[in-house]
């Protein structure tokens, strides 16, 4: 590369850094991966994933589910922080 120049890539991932966008598409993120992070079971009855100011909302209407989850908190924020690669969410809330 050039004095003075940027990749491409790099260009693109500075303006998602500073962008409003960053969050909804890291809670895309986090959705399309939820099965690989979590398993098929405990994706098939989640019913909602949102991620709202550092806090990652898990929505499912199964009390057993729930109660897992709900043990798992501190390992769920691992594996998400993990994957994307940077300390994005700070807690989880079960609904």
């Amino acid at each position: 590369m050039r004095h003075g120049t940027t990749s491409i890539g790099d260009a693109l991932r500075e303006f998602m850094n500073k962008s409003r966008m960053k969050p909804r598409l890291t809670e895309v993120r986090i959705q399309e991966n939820w099965e690989k992070l979590m398993g098929k079971t405990i994706a098939r009855y989640t019913q909602s994933i949102q991620l709202i100011d550092h806090n990652l909302i898990v929505t499912t209407t199964v009390a057993p589910l729930k109660q897992e989850l709900t043990y798992s908190k501190d390992k769920i924020i691992k594996l998400v922080n993990e994957m994307l690669g940077e300390n994005i969410v700070k807690e989880v809330m079960i609904r």
